[in-house]
Order: C-alpha cells, then structure tokens, then sequence
C-alpha cells in the first residue's frame, strides 16, 4: 500500500556532495549576485540577488540551500524550507473530440489514484483564438463542483492534468497544465515526471532575464520553447529543441490553438498510450484505464523518444532525440499504476498476481492459516501468494474509501492517525490465526509495523509480512514519491533488523533476481534503480 512514504525529503542525488559542489555554489553564487547588480548575495528574502543565490545554492546543494520539493513535474524551489518529496501525476489530451472537456474530465477521474492535490482542464477554443482553461486544488470532482466550470470549456482539443500532493509547494499556481502566450499564441503543458537537471537550467534561464510565476519544473518546458532557436518555427520544432535540453523522465503533453503534441522521453521512464474515440478523434493518457472509462480503445503505447503531432491534418510521428535503451519504470507495476490498466505492454494486474506467486515460491510459510492483503494495492499479490501456496485468502483487513491515502499526507502525525482511520481488522478472520499479511512494498517500515500491531491486537498468533517487491534502498528521481535514502528501511537495516522493526514473526521480500526472472527478456529495459541502486541517470549538480 505504499504508505511509508509520508512527507520525508526526497534528496536531489543520493549520499553527500563534496567540496567541488560547495565551490561551483560559491561561484554560482557570486555570478548570480553579480547578474543581479548587487556585488555579493543578499539573504535568502532579500529581493532578486538573494532569489537568484537560493537557486544557485539549491542547485550545488549547499547548507544554506532551500530543500527542493518536487511540484507537478518534478523539481520545486521551496524557499520555506521543508522536505523534499518526488511525486507521480496524471495526465489526459484530447483531439477532434467535440465534448474534449468532458472526455478529459473522465480521462483525469479514472487517473484520480495517480494525483491527489489538484487537478485542470485546459481546451482550444471553437473560434481558435485563444486557450480556455480551469484548474484548482482538490480532486476532480472537486474541482470540477460546479457543472459551468466544465461547460465552459469548449473546444475539439483539450489537455488535462492530475497533481500529486508535495509539501511546501501546495498551490494552485502548481496546478497544470501550465499556460504561456508566445508570440504566435498561447500554449499549455501537462507533465508527468521529473527534470533532473531542471535545477541548473532553471538557473541558466534566470540569467538570461526568464521570470518564473511556479515552483514546478513543468514550468522550465515552457521557458526553453519561449527562447528555443526555433522559436519561429511550428509548434513541434520548439517542443523538440526544448525537450533536446532536458534530461530525466517526462510524459508531456502540449495544447496550442493549431496542434497537440504528445511526447515521451527517450527511456520512457513513464508510460504514456494512445487511444482511439468513437467520435473519430484520438485520446492519449499516462494509463489506459483512463481509456476505458472514456470510451477509447487502446491502440498502442507511445514509443519512448517519441513525438505525435495531432493537427488538422492528422496524426504524425517523430523520433526527434537521439535512441536510447528504454527504462520504464518498474514500480508502475508494483504500485502506481491501476490493476485495471495496461502499462508498458502488460497488464498490471496479471503482473502484481505473479509476483505474489513468485513470493510464495520464495517465502512461503507452511504453516500459515490464512493470507490477508493489505488494501488495496495488495490484494493481486496476495491472491497470487494463496494460489500458488495453498493457504485460503481472505479479507482480514478492510480500508474505508472515504479517508484519502496517507502516502499523500505531509505530516507524521496525520499519517498515523490516517491508518486508523483507513484500516480496520475483521477480528473473526484474523483471531488465533496464523496470519501471512501482503502488502506491495515497505519505505520506512512505520505503516508496516501499525499493521503488525493491528493485527496481533485483532487476535494474531502469529504474523508473517510479505512484500511482493524487493527492498527499497534508493530514492527514485525520476517522477516517484520516495523519501531520502537515509529514511528507506531496508537502505539502514538488512531484512533481519527491519523484521525486528516492524515486529512480524517473519518478513520475505519478492527477491530482485525473481523480479528480473519475471520480467525475463526485458529485465534490462526496466529501471529498478530504486531496487539495484543502478540509475540509468543522475541529477545534475
């Protein structure tokens, strides 16, 4: 269930920089101070000399650096100081559908469980002079309240978006998709994903006079297609000469008044799929249950590296960027993604029922009386752990749907109040039982152990937790929610001490030579960096 992760710092590059970061600081510092005309930086609220060296100082992460929390995309400048937190989003385009709003509108419900905080539509109008849009903080159907705020929005193109929660960075102006007016017309940007290095290019941009209204790294996309060499050209030219300077993970979507351009980074760290309307016109989404809901049938994904250009004249296909080797994300599979859904070719539900067969195989507890998932992102796993080992699955932990999940929560103390809240046992399945408890991972270990403690008080005799994921030891930078490295459990503790930390009679993890058994000939084009610690890509200092 995946609810360790709390509001914990998720750190620009795992472990220390050294003194040669300290010193690119420095010099930053003092160029940034002197681009601002004041000779020497000024304290961190002290007009744009101070502004431009917090940036600088966040970039070479120094010890006066605000800490970066991540917005809709990825990076956030939080000069309130605070946790860092990587984050997953949703995002939804529409074109040649007359009700493109309201298409995108189910599109961004059935994606609800990739982003929590805010969510917006943002369509091209009829008479295609300009972009109308609507955003706010709160889920769809929240920020959706009122019927005329969707109404409204009419047009045969739209893009939409689902943030997932931060902290220090809870603001609609955060909201996507993001819109700018260029030129030749205004343009908006739906992103899922992070910049690695959007520090430093935000920083570059900065210099050359950009003035940011966000703390998301969404927002660097449009800077870099304003001042794109190319900037007098199509739409798709800016993209690419933008999206050729970023680096990371980036599912992106872009609405102007003539085209919608769909983009996925080279690796294609995040899933984006292409789907067809029954109205004749085309639907792209991060996952394609979104599809389902809306009517859509899934056509294919779209191909890492690759751009589609959706305008009046129909639908083409681009390989702008140079070919690189494809690692999608593994922990799609594991926990974001909707079991519903096809991701990266395969379903994620048949996928989550494997790896708990494949934990049974490894981890198996003959004894056992019954197998209890942990709600809900357990469920498959644990269905596939009873199969393949014989023992009877049962309910044993029901979760209200009326208590949003505490993975989302920036607060330790709302956190473990929320799995009181979100979970209770049913004492007559778990009492003088052998329990074996399935959940889909473990981050800190502190939800794990409030679950054995539940458990044991419903009545256990014993409990034995399964994770049908192998563990956690580093920070993900490349659009997950994951704290710090030095706050992930099995990063301090091997299995043994994190046993003993939760409490459980016993504790197996789905080994990560299963995973890549599982995954078989593709285990080389999926990133488990979190897993491995092997990053196909680092964040820039």
């Amino acid at each position: 269930m995946m609810a360790d992760h709390g509001g914990a710092a998720a750190a620009g590059a795992a472990g220390t920089r050294g003194p040669e970061a300290a010193a690119s600081a420095a010099t930053v510092v003092t160029a940034l101070a002197a681009a601002a005309g004041t000779g020497a930086p000024g304290p961190l609220d002290s007009g744009p000399a101070g502004h431009l060296a917090t940036v600088a100082a966040a970039v070479a992460g120094g010890a006066t650096s605000p800490a970066s929390a991540v917005g809709d995309g990825g990076f956030v400048f939080d000069a309130a100081g605070g946790d860092s937190l990587r984050e997953e989003c949703g995002v939804v385009g529409v074109w040649g559908d007359p009700a493109s709003a309201a298409t995108v509108y189910y599109g961004l419900h059935a994606l609800q469980h990739r982003g929590q905080e805010g969510a917006g539509i943002v369509t091209s109008a009829p008479d295609g002079e300009d972009l109308l849009e609507h955003k706010g903080l709160g889920l769809v159907s929240e920020v959706f309240a009122n019927v005329a705020d969707l109404e409204r929005l009419t047009g045969h193109a739209a893009i939409g978006h689902n943030r997932y929660s931060t902290a220090g960075a809870k603001s609609v102006r955060n909201v996507q998709p993001l819109v700018a007016t260029f030129r030749d017309g205004p343009v908006s940007v739906a992103h899922n994903g992070n910049l690695t290095n959007a520090p430093r290019l935000r920083v570059e941009l900065e210099l050359r006079g950009s003035i940011f209204h966000t703390s998301s790294d969404t927002e660097v996309i449009l800077h870099l297609m304003a001042t794109s060499v190319s900037s007098a050209g199509e739409l798709s030219r800016r993209v690419a000469d933008a999206l050729g300077r970023v680096e990371g993970a980036y599912s992106v979507l872009i609405l102007s008044r003539e085209s919608l351009v769909a983009v996925r980074d080279p690796r294609g760290f995040r899933p984006l799929v292409l789907g067809a309307l029954p109205s004749g016109g085309h639907m792209l989404a991060s996952e394609s249950c979104a599809l389902d809901l809306a009517g859509a049938s899934l056509v294919r994904e779209v191909e890492p590296g690759e751009m589609l250009v959706l305008s009046a004249t129909g639908m083409a296909s681009y390989f702008p960027f140079a070919r690189a080797r494809r690692r999608a994300c593994v922990f799609e599979h594991i926990y974001f993604s909707k079991p519903s859904s096809v991701v990266f070719g395969r379903s994620v539900y048949a996928s989550r029922v494997r790896f708990g067969e494949l934990l049974a195989a490894t981890a198996g507890v003959p004894h056992a009386d019954v197998v209890v998932p942990v709600p809900e992102s357990g469920v498959p796993a644990a269905l596939g752990f009873s199969a393949a080992s014989g023992v009877p699955f049962q309910q044993g932990i029901l979760r209200s749907h009326y208590v949003g999940r505490t993975f989302i929560q920036p607060s330790q103390g709302v956190r473990d109040i929320g799995v009181k809240l979100k979970l209770a046992p049913v004492r007559s399945v778990i009492a003088g039982k052998v329990v074996v408890a399935v959940d889909d991972s473990i981050v800190r270990g502190t939800t794990s152990k409030k679950i054995v403690l539940m458990l044991r008080d419903a009545g256990a005799t014993e409990v034995h937790m399964r994770i049908a994921c192998p563990p956690i030891i580093g920070s993900c930078y490349y659009g997950v929610d994951t704290p710090d490295r030095e706050s992930l459990i099995s990063f301090r503790n091997d299995v043994e001490a994190t046993r003993e930390y939760i409490g459980a009679d016993s504790l197996g993890f789905l080994p990560l030579d299963g995973l890549h058994d599982f995954l078989g000939e593709e285990a080389d084009t999926f990133c488990d960096a979190c897993f491995s610690g092997q990053y196909p890509i680092l964040p820039v200092e």
